[in-house]
C-alpha cells in the first residue's frame, strides 16, 4: 500500500474515532502541513465519504452524521485482544452468550486478512482460559504477557514447530531455552505455555510473563495425544512445593470440595472416610483461614502447626463475635 493511501487511511481512523478533530490536531500527528493535510481529505471526499468542516477557533473536521463507515481495520494486536475476549466471554459458560460469541467470532473472522485469521485460529486452538470457580484464588492483578509472544507460541503451538525463547527466572541469569510448546493457558491471573522442555527433556509450564525474544528454529515434534494442557498445569500448581504440610480429611463429597476449595490448593483423593487433602501451604495461618471458611466439616491430621493456627482462627471469629 503506497503511502499517500496509509495517510488517507489514517486521516479516516482518526476521524471515526472522533467526533471532531481540528486539522492543527490531525496535520501534527501524521508530520504533514496543512496544505497536504487538505490533499489527503480531497482524497477522501473523491472516494465517497462525506466529511464536513467547521471554520473558527472551535473549528475542525467530522464525518457527516449518520454516515455508514467502512469495516473495521484491525491491527495484529487488535485482533489478538478481540479474539481473547471472545474466548474469555465462552469461558463464563452463559448460555445466553454462546450464539453471540460464536456469530460475532465467525463475522470477524470472513473480514480479516489471511495473516490475521492464522493468528486468531491459533488462539482459539491452543490458548486456554482457566476461570477459576473458587475465591481462593491470587489476589494480584494479572501479570502482562506480550501479545507478540502469546501469538508466536500459540503459532508454534498450532503448527507444532519447535521454538527458542529467553527465559528470565525471578532469580538467576536469563538463558534460552528450546521448547515444543503444546499450548497455552491462562490461569490464577497469569498466562502459562506448557509443552517440552529441551534442556530437562521433561514436560514444563513457563510463564510469558517470564518469555522474550521468542523464535522458531524450524525444527517439527509431534505432540501427545489427547494432552490435556490445563490439567497439567492444575496439577503442576497443585503439586508445587511450599514449605508448609498440612494434611486434611474433609467430611464432604469430592464435587463439593472441588467447588468450594478448587483445583490448586492439592489432590483431593477420595477415600472410604472422605476427601484425603495431602498438599504444602506458604503460611498455616491462611490455610486455617481457608478451612474455617468451609461449609463442611474437617480432621486435621497434622502437623500441630495447624492444629495450632485452626484454634487460633476459632478464638479470633469467638472474639469478633462477642463469644469469648
Amino acid at each position: 500500500m503506497s503511502k499517500p493511501a496509509i495517510k488517507a487511511l489514517t486521516i479516516l481512523e482518526m476521524l471515526q474515532s472522533q467526533r471532531q478533530i481540528s486539522g492543527a490536531d490531525m496535520a501534527e500527528r501524521l508530520g504533514i502541513d496543512r496544505r497536504s493535510l487538505r490533499r489527503y481529505i480531497a482524497m477522501l471526499e473523491e472516494l465517497g465519504i462525506p466529511i464536513t468542516s467547521e471554520r473558527g477557533r472551535y473549528g475542525g473536521y467530522m464525518l457527516v452524521p449518520g454516515f455508514k463507515l467502512p469495516p473495521l481495520m484491525f491491527t495484529n494486536e487488535e485482533a489478538s485482544a478481540v479474539a481473547l475476549g471472545l474466548m474469555a466471554v465462552r469461558s463464563l459458560r452463559l448460555a445466553d452468550t454462546a450464539p453471540a460469541v460464536a456469530s460475532a467470532q465467525s463475522k470477524l473472522e470472513r473480514v480479516m486478512p489471511p495473516a490475521l485469521q492464522g493468528s486468531v485460529q491459533a488462539l482459539r486452538e491452543t490458548a486456554v482460559l482457566d476461570v477459576p470457580d473458587t475465591r481462593w484464588t491470587l489476589t494480584q492483578p494479572p501479570r502482562p504477557a506480550l501479545t507478540s509472544e502469546l501469538t508466536a507460541l500459540a503459532m508454534a503451538a498450532q503448527t507444532q514447530h519447535r521454538v527458542s525463547f529467553e527465559y528470565r527466572p525471578p532469580e538467576g541469569v536469563p538463558m534460552r531455552r528450546e521448547f515444543d510448546p503444546y499450548g497455552l493457558v491462562f490461569s490464577h491471573t497469569r498466562w502459562y505455555a506448557v509443552g517440552l522442555c529441551r534442556l530437562r527433556l521433561a514436560i514444563r509450564s513457563f510463564r510469558l510473563d517470564r518469555v522474550a525474544d521468542v523464535r522458531e528454529t524450524g525444527e517439527a515434534f509431534e505432540k501427545p495425544d489427547n494432552f490435556d494442557t490445563a490439567a497439567h498445569l492444575q496439577h503442576a500448581l497443585a503439586t508445587l512445593p511450599r514449605g508448609l504440610p498440612a494434611h486434611v480429611l474433609l467430611h464432604t463429597d469430592l464435587d463439593s470440595a472441588t467447588r468450594e476449595l478448587g483445583r490448586y490448593v492439592g489432590p483431593l483423593v477420595p477415600t472410604p472416610a472422605g476427601i484425603q487433602l495431602h498438599t504444602t501451604t506458604t503460611s498455616h495461618t491462611w490455610f486455617a483461614r481457608m478451612l474455617a471458611s468451609l461449609t463442611f466439616d474437617f480432621t486435621i491430621q497434622g502437623p500441630d502447626e495447624l492444629r495450632d493456627a485452626v484454634r487460633a482462627e476459632s478464638q479470633r471469629l469467638a472474639r469478633i463475635a462477642g463469644l469469648a
